[in-house]
């Protein structure tokens, strides 16, 4: 473990932390005002996520780094067993029982940490010369992204294979690979996509995609901004909240959230939300353009991807701009999974940044690092 001395906490994100806590904060309020019991159960998962947090933050993950390549494995390894001792809800394979303890575990939320850490640990060992990567090394870290990618599309879990799709690519775009493989790329997306719809996808997820495009949209979305228009400026109080106290809006704690923010608080109040996401994505990504170390670089601008994706995604979906998917709102929806695998993403990205310099006030200059 790590010294903790005031020398390294200098160095410490507090401003990430910062904007995090009124996001904590407002999902709790929401949440215990339909359903104290999940409030409770909530700041339960928030505890647990501090403590995950502390634990991560405190382990010298840099002299680890070789443990790496096994944590990306042993996800793998999690989703083939998905396949073959999967536990099935509502269609899908995608949990996994531990037996004696009656609960289940869903080895893709695993993936996307261990992904994340393993593009860092192989782009650190190997930076992109000055015009990009070329063929052979996209195609070596394509692999990495695509084996979870396919795995977890046939669960099906489209939603989070896709998301883990548009990190990796987006961590490459960002990294850099010559731009004659993005011109490929695009080329092969706009010549298959409709392949893809027609023999590829499910037929639920063909409906989700119908409804979206259809001019009356579905159930879910119609009340979505039925809440939304309802709050208008400044919002409603508890009783008035109609959408809400009513059970008009489905899933309300989780998926529709920012539906239910807006019918509280309004335009403002949906406003300050989306501007502390704004800040914290620009925050993250100036802490990846601005630094030189290529493991701090990709974990830092993987997160703000990551936050961009599921917040842009959630909140489209809620105002009928894209298709209903289970993507919540980041560190703001209900439930533990999510908001777990942010805090060990931060408490990652929180380490790589305090300790980077650790040999500099140890006094033994010598690098310990990668």
């Amino acid at each position: 473990m790590w010294r903790i001395d005031k020398r390294i906490l200098a160095q410490f994100d507090f401003l990430s932390i910062i904007l995090i806590v009124p996001l904590v904060i407002t999902s709790n309020w929401l949440i215990g005002e339909v359903v104290p019991a999940l409030a409770q159960k909530q700041l339960t998962y928030v505890g647990v996520a501090s403590l995950v947090f502390l634990s991560v933050f405190l382990l010298p993950i840099r002299r680890m780094s070789w443990l790496i390549p096994l944590i990306y494995w042993l996800s793998i390894t999690l989703l083939f067993a998905v396949e073959f001792f999967g536990h099935a809800r509502l269609g899908a394979q995608r949990w996994i029982d531990i037996p004696f303890i009656d609960a289940t575990i869903q080895p893709s939320e695993f993936v996307k940490p261990a992904l994340i850490l393993m593009l860092a640990y192989i782009i650190s060992k190997n930076p992109p010369p000055v015009y990009g990567y070329r063929i052979k090394e996209f195609l070596k870290i394509s692999f990495y992204i695509l084996l979870p990618f396919i795995l977890i599309a046939k669960e099906p879990d489209l939603g989070t294979a896709m998301v883990l799709l548009l990190i990796g690519y987006g961590v490459l775009f960002f990294i850099g690979v010559h731009w004659k493989i993005w011109a490929v790329i695009v080329g092969a997306v706009l010549l298959f996509s409709p392949l893809a719809y027609k023999f590829l996808l499910h037929d639920y997820q063909k409906t989700r995609i119908q409804d979206f495009l259809s001019e009356k949209p579905s159930y879910h979305v119609q009340q979505s901004i039925i809440a939304i228009g309802s709050g208008g400026f400044t919002g409603k109080s508890k009783d008035d909240a109609t959408q809400t106290q009513m059970r008009f809006l489905p899933i309300s704690t989780s998926d529709f959230i920012f539906a239910f923010l807006v019918e509280r608080s309004g335009f403002l109040g949906a406003l300050g939300i989306i501007l502390i996401y704004v800040m914290l994505i620009l925050h993250l990504m100036s802490l990846s353009i601005y630094n030189d170390d290529y493991f701090i670089k990709v974990v830092t601008i993987s997160i703000s991807f990551m936050i961009f994706i599921y917040m842009g995604v959630n909140i489209s979906m809620t105002i009928g701009y894209a298709p209903v998917v289970g993507v919540p709102l980041p560190m703001f929806s209900y439930g533990g999974s999510s908001f777990i695998n942010f805090m060990i993403l931060f408490a990652i990205m929180q380490n790589l940044i305090t300790f980077r310099y650790k040999d500099m006030y140890d006094g033994r200059g010598t690098k310990s690092f990668l």
